[in-house]
């Protein structure tokens, strides 16, 4: 199985579900170089088969339905009607079978098994290995099946890497708190970041600029757990830290705009993958492209 290092999950992390010459994907993650989870929506068509462990968490949300749905699972066989924000959740490592009776449409979440470790190492006073995810199949969860859709938004706008990690720490914590046995730690209280924590928090920021940063960069820098540092950092500035980055990264982009750089350098300088990376953040956050704003200010 090859890792999504350097390249982002792919469908070649996957089961190979998705790869079935029946099933019609809508979207996908793919090339969008998520490193965390891996995202797809499709149309799919009856089948069965069976399929090898795989080293990542599965999520299935049905977005239509009722369909029957039978499932082998550590010798059990489950058959059960599944309807609209019906949840299939496979823990990492499982080996299982499956057999979809009608034509389904859904969404596939693939979510790094490191990252609900940490969720584990944040939010359990268990050690990671004594922790036991439970497969689900008919469930329904809220949260999970929001996360789904929003997962389908973010591949239609081409959301970047750094907005698919809050993602997908999102859906590690609610696998961690709700779909696994664990004796859960009390949260801290949410009181805000102390002044000096969003000092170094602004500096980290302004000096890496052009880094890939990410939540566990900031965390670090508040001296701070990244879960236990996402609701501190909310509560102090009212947005999430992917949100705050992206902004500073834009007001950057501004500034060297005043300038004769190239904007595709200026892209590189503030962060972006590249200048159509840019290009698409600038203007949902000002509603003009980098280019316009260059022209509207000379």
């Amino acid at each position: 199985m090859r890792t999504g290092e350097g390249c982002g999950l792919t469908a070649a992390d996957t089961h190979g579900i998705l790869l079935r010459s029946e099933h019609e994907i809508l979207r996908s993650s793919d090339s969008l170089e998520w490193q965390s989870f891996y995202a797809s929506h499709q149309r799919e068509n009856p089948y069965a088969d069976a399929f090898r462990a795989n080293e990542h968490h599965l999520i299935i949300v049905h977005m239509n339905g009722p369909v029957r749905i039978r499932r082998e699972l550590s010798g059990e066989r489950r058959e059960a009607r599944i309807g609209t924000g019906g949840l299939f959740f496979l823990p990492a490592q499982r080996d299982f079978g499956v057999a979809l009776l009608a034509p389904l449409e859904t969404v596939h979440l693939y979510v790094s098994r490191a990252l609900t470790d940490a969720a584990v190492r944040e939010l359990c006073r268990d050690d990671i290995d004594a922790v036991e995810f439970l497969p689900r199949m008919g469930e329904h969860d809220p949260l999970l099946e929001q996360l789904a859709r929003l997962a389908c938004t973010m591949m239609k706008e081409k959301q970047s890497d750094l907005f698919a990690d809050s993602v997908a720490r999102l859906i590690a914590a609610q696998l961690v708190r709700h779909h696994a046995i664990a004796r859960q730690t009390e949260l801290p209280r949410i009181t805000g970041l102390q002044p000096s924590q969003m000092a170094r928090v602004r500096a980290v920021v302004a000096e890496k600029m052009e880094a890939p940063l990410s939540v566990d960069d900031l965390a670090r820098a508040a001296n701070l757990s990244p879960i236990h540092f996402a609701r501190q950092f909310k509560r102090s500035t009212g947005r999430a830290p992917y949100q705050y980055i992206i902004e500073q990264r834009v007001e950057r982009a501004r500034e060297l705009l005043r300038g004769d750089l190239p904007i595709a350098e200026i892209a590189v300088r503030c962060g972006f993958t590249h200048q159509e990376h840019l290009t698409r953040i600038f203007g949902r956050t000002t509603g003009v492209t980098p280019g316009a704003y260059r022209r509207s200010i000379r």
